[in-house]
């Protein structure tokens, strides 16, 4: 057994498509197969149950999911560390990003990049929950998010500042001489809020579910810079972080006064994973980033 059998086996089981999985690796349908029917030959095991319609792993082929994933893992993290002693002269950064995150990651990267250009960075902007499920595959190297009201407990946060919920606003708006806000004090506006499984959403709902208070939600959107051109652009309000506004001179934002509206940016990593000392560089240059634009509440 090798590792590119390893690979071909779990991308196999990824997409139970033989073609597709072939056309991923960049490998022909037939030299695809063959080295699956090796590694069954090898193991004494039929790992997929497959007919001219379905594929589908058998019970030994999920468990070798499992063992499969282990072991590339650890031929990744060696020659990752292998890498590191080349003082990152070469590799390549796997960084999932929410999109609350994006202006700080993409002028940290900029500098990372100027630092380093031996060192690659591949970006996957996508909603939190998605991005740690990518983190447990080790499909990414580090996260950049909230705290996750239920953190995954083979995940460690690293904290880089501490945020709340904010009332976002014109400036030109009668609410913002306030110097906080309370649900009753805003509840007869009218809002567009980011939707429901984005973390300012998730913090905002688990407030609201305390309390006898609804808010009229005209509009709901997944990127928070579309959010606040529609505020800027009307008289509605939103919710965000506080930091979210720190692009857009015409907003301003009101800190909400209710408990547990806290939002704390964070680092996350697998626990017990390797850290690759180019992710230790990124993460010196996001804690100068944050320090050198007071990004903190």
């Amino acid at each position: 057994m090798d590792t590119r059998q390893l690979y071909v086996f779990l991308k196999a089981a990824e997409t139970l498509n033989f073609a597709e999985a072939a056309r991923q690796l960049y490998m022909t349908q037939s030299t695809f197969t063959q080295h699956v029917k090796q590694l069954e030959d090898e193991l004494g095991v039929v790992l997929f149950d497959r007919n001219s319609h379905n594929v589908n792993l058998t019970e030994s082929g999920e468990h070798l999911v499992t063992l499969a994933r282990k072991a590339v893992t650890n031929v990744e993290e060696c020659i990752a560390e292998m890498k590191d002693l080349s003082k990152m002269k070469t590799g390549i950064l796997h960084i999932g990003v929410t999109h609350s995150f994006s202006l700080m990651t993409t002028r940290v990267i900029t500098e990372f990049c100027r630092l380093y250009p031996g060192i690659n960075i591949n970006l996957t902007y996508k909603r939190m929950e998605e991005l740690l499920a990518m983190l447990q595959r080790h499909d990414l190297d580090c996260v950049l998010s909230y705290m996750p009201l239920n953190k995954p407990r083979q995940i460690e946060s690293e904290v880089l500042f501490n945020d709340r919920l904010g009332v976002v606003m014109r400036r030109d708006n009668s609410l913002s001489h306030n110097k906080i806000l309370t649900l009753e004090q805003i509840k007869n506006y009218s809002f567009v809020l980011p939707a429901k499984g984005l973390q300012a959403r998730n913090v905002l709902d688990s407030i609201l579910s305390s309390k006898d208070v609804n808010l009229n939600t005209r509009i709901e959107m997944n990127i928070a810079t579309p959010i606040l051109r529609l505020v800027r652009d009307s008289k509605m309000l939103s919710i965000l972080s506080c930091t979210s506004v720190c692009t857009f001179p015409e907003l301003c934002v009101v800190p909400l006064a209710e408990e547990n509206s806290e939002m704390i940016g964070c680092f996350h990593t697998l626990k017990g994973a390797y850290r690759k000392q180019s992710l230790q560089e990124l993460l010196r240059l996001l804690k100068e980033y944050i320090s050198l634009h007071k990004i903190d509440l």
